[in-house]
């Protein structure tokens, strides 16, 4: 596997602007197209965080202000690297229009915002899917010297290209019908407004057009505009975690998009162990159809 060394953290805006040159990627033949994904890494040494930002991110998901990085963050911080991969001429799938289907990530320690960082992404796991074609993109932050780096935090990321199929992939088949989903008492409720997509792109980078309006996300084939799926694990983890020092994992798979402006009831439920904390569990749905949005866990980690 080849590595491409990155002389920064890309800009968010370019790299979706250059999608937009791109987005013809979509519309080759089969005998055109990429049809495996790249083995390489992109790789960003000596990255910095800024602090700006990380306050600005803190306000937004409501985590508590401190000088170690919220989970969610790092995942913001390490996306552009991942999709400056994805925004390779020989990735088979198009940028645009990606719908988030799952996350999941180990925290392996706290991360001061002024530790410089290095940033690995690849992608993995092409796959064909009911609705389209499905991929892996994996990101890892470490810290230390060139060469003997301790991989701190490490996150895999999920997403579908919808309607795009390639022919070499075999398309499972249709599931049967949606499981009954029965909401549990909620233990908050959080009202998004029509601007939460472009209050997150503010602080994140990501200006994902389905994130940003009604007209855009319309242009991609959305009904409306919906939340980032990282807004919405951001601020659920950050509600559990709070300042967390010891190791812990989480994941999160998005079943229905949150389309703006919502009202998503939430519930987070503790257990315990023989050692006392063993995790939490956390799930949210439509306050009015009862559809469930997403559903998933935080648990630590052995130190």
């Amino acid at each position: 596997m080849t590595e491409t060394q990155l002389d920064e953290i890309p800009a968010l805006g370019k790299l979706y602007v250059g999608a937009v040159g791109s987005a013809a990627k979509a519309r080759l033949s089969s005998a055109e197209a990429p049809q495996t994904l790249p083995e390489a890494r992109h790789t960003v040494r000596g990255a910095r965080v800024d602090l700006q930002r990380l306050a600005d991110f803190q306000r937004l998901v409501l985590h508590s202000a401190s000088d170690y990085l919220p989970s969610g963050f790092v995942h913001t911080f390490a996306f552009p690297v991942a999709m400056s991969l994805m925004s390779r001429d020989d990735f088979p799938l198009p940028l645009l229009g990606m719908v988030h289907l799952s996350n999941s990530v180990e925290h392996l320690r706290p991360i001061h915002y002024a530790e410089p960082l290095t940033v690995t992404a690849w992608a993995e796991n092409l796959a064909g899917h009911r609705a389209g074609t499905s991929v892996e993109l994996i990101a890892e932050v470490s810290t230390g010297e060139a060469g003997a780096d301790a991989v701190v935090w490490r996150g895999r990321s999920t997403y579908l290209a919808k309607g795009v199929f390639l022919p070499r992939l075999d398309r499972p088949e249709a599931s049967g019908p949606r499981p009954d989903f029965t909401p549990p008492p909620p233990t908050a409720l959080w009202r998004l407004g029509a601007d939460a997509g472009r209050n997150y792109a503010m602080v994140s980078g990501d200006f994902n057009p389905i994130h940003l309006s009604r007209l855009s996300a319309k242009a991609l084939g959305m009904k409306r505009s919906l939340a980032h799926g990282m807004y919405l694990a951001s601020r659920v983890v950050a509600d559990i975690v709070v300042n967390r020092q010891e190791p812990y994992e989480w994941t999160i798979d998005f079943d229905s998009p949150v389309f703006l402006p919502a009202a998503v009831s939430l519930s987070i439920s503790d257990t315990e162990g023989d050692d006392g904390y063993s995790g939490s569990t956390f799930v949210g749905w439509n306050q009015r159809s009862l559809r469930r949005h997403f559903a998933g866990s935080v648990r630590p980690l052995p130190a």
